[in-house]
């Protein structure tokens, strides 16, 4: 017996490893398409290499895995499990004394490993590429596009300029120009045509070169009558004829990487401990910094006030000189004007110290949205490798329920179970990065509500209970509305 059951350990486990890796790469396929949608502006038209793009797409699926990986658990545990019941294996197992929870144990062990290693990719892989995805996108959003002047219409790619070619020759030339040059600009614009003209990038690839022959150029000296009179009327301009003009134009067209030293103090690029650490040090620093601001504020601002003015006012004083300390008295002894200035004083006064407590309620903030980024990111590294012990333990109960396997059913089932629980999961993380609820709570909401489904689904299919099957629900309503017409027949009076 003990054999047979190694044998169908060994069964279950090449057939759930299979599906495994071919629908988790196929959810990296998918979401890595998403991820590319969204950042194509950055990648199109910019002349990227093959390799600086290799090197995007690696950096790129390795971002996608922590959404990949869940999602690729739930569909072939699904499916695996529905293969199983539709081809009566599951059943046939049942009947041989294996019970559900001793068929699901070998990929239950599985399903660990995996989400060990998910959390273990998520603290020691994830930050580092995260850092160096995020440093080569920043590089390419600031490279310069790939020079391709289209024709018979106005090209703005060049900042500053806007270029029209009426035609090209073969071998480059581009043919009747109009150039309007607003580098200086606006009011300050130039305009400039020519009969033909070359466009080309200077050795060092910063600056363009724009060759123009037999053309004009027209200029408005707005700024130049500005500076000499003081004033815009009767504002001359310029008119210059040229059979060759050349224009020097700082346009980088070559790939710099950006510095990835920059990013490292960001929460995405830390591990646990360093998370930790910028956590524990962050957290004294608003301490301190509210404790100073706090002192500052009340010694300062008010009581420091308050004991100012009472050293002002002698320890030995008669009842009339007394008189001419009292704020009543003073008050009621000063004209008008001089009250009218003193309570436009006292409200400037009073506009200043709330615009230094504003101030001071931001810098506090910002310290405070350091930490919650800090925790949320702490707290994201356990919940994916949670998320993947779930999502084994609601699709596997459910293939056994529905009883079908291929890429049909489940497929519509796993995506609209993992779209609930990517809902579930950002409405967290929204709640806890606007610091409405704990950040524990927010990043572990998903978990949370997942988990009863999850022993729900399992109780369900090892009891072998008709969940989907619409005739045993219409059963079940008959008998409730027996039981509820017998209680009225029996206790509610007529």
């Amino acid at each position: 017996m003990a054999k047979v059951i190694r044998k169908i350990d060994i069964y279950l486990l090449r057939n759930f490893l299979g599906l495994f890796m071919a629908t988790f790469f196929i959810a990296i396929f998918i979401l890595l398409m998403q991820f590319m949608w969204m950042h194509v502006n950055d990648l199109v038209g910019k002349g990227i290499e093959i390799s600086v793009l290799t090197e995007f797409f690696i950096y790129a699926t390795a971002s996608v895995v922590p959404l990949a990986l869940p999602l690729a658990i739930l569909l072939s545990s699904l499916i695996s499990f529905g293969n199983l019941a539709e081809k009566f294996e599951l059943t046939a197992m049942k009947a041989a004394g294996i019970s559900l929870f001793r068929i699901m144990r070998p990929l239950a062990l599985a399903v660990a490993l995996l989400s060990v290693g998910a959390f273990f990719f998520s603290n020691n892989i994830l930050p580092k590429s995260q850092m160096k995805l995020w440093a080569l996108i920043f590089s390419l959003r600031q490279k310069s596009p790939e020079l391709e002047i289209p024709i018979g219409e106005f090209y703005d790619e060049i900042s500053g300029y806007h270029i029209f070619v009426a035609k090209k020759t073969p071998n480059g030339e581009l043919l009747n120009m109009m150039i309007y040059d607003y580098s200086s600009g606006f009011e300050n614009a130039k305009v400039m045509v020519a009969d033909t003209g070359h466009l080309a990038a200077s050795a060092d690839k910063r600056y363009l070169i724009l060759d123009l022959k037999q053309g004009e150029s027209f200029e408005n000296l707005d700024a130049q009558q500005q500076r000499t009179t003081g004033t815009t009327q009767n504002i001359p301009y310029r008119r210059e004829t040229f059979s060759h003009k050349r224009i020097l134009i700082d346009f980088a067209t070559d790939f710099s990487r950006y510095d990835e030293s920059v990013l490292q103090d960001q929460h995405v690029s830390k591990n646990i401990m360093q998370l930790k650490e910028s956590i524990d040090s962050m957290r004294v620093v608003a301490v301190e910094r509210s404790h100073e601001q706090s002192t500052k504020l009340i010694n300062d601002r008010y009581f420091g006030r308050e004991n100012g003015r009472k050293a002002m006012v002698p320890e030995t004083i008669t009842p009339e000189e007394k008189q001419l300390y009292d704020l009543d008295s003073l008050w009621a002894s000063l004209s008008l004007t001089r009250k009218n200035q003193v309570l436009s004083m006292a409200e400037e006064r009073a506009r200043t110290y709330g615009d230094q407590v504003e101030y001071n309620s931001l810098m506090l903030d910002d310290a405070e949205r350091y930490i919650r980024r800090h925790q949320i990111e702490l707290y994201r590294k356990f919940t994916l490798a949670f998320a993947c012990l779930i999502f084994f333990f609601i699709g596997a109960p459910l293939g056994a329920i529905i009883r079908k396997g291929g890429l049909g059913a489940p497929v519509v089932i796993s995506v609209v179970m993992f779209i609930v629980y990517y809902i579930i999961d950002n409405t967290g993380y929204k709640m806890a990065r606007e610091a409405i609820w704990p950040c524990w709570a927010g990043m572990w909401l998903s978990s949370f509500v997942l988990l009863p489904i999850g022993m729900f689904l399992t109780y369900k299919a090892a009891t072998d209970s008709p969940l989907f099957n619409p005739d045993a629900w219409i059963i079940k309503a008959r008998r409730w509305k027996e039981k509820i017409d017998a209680y009225k027949a029996k206790y509610v009076k007529k």
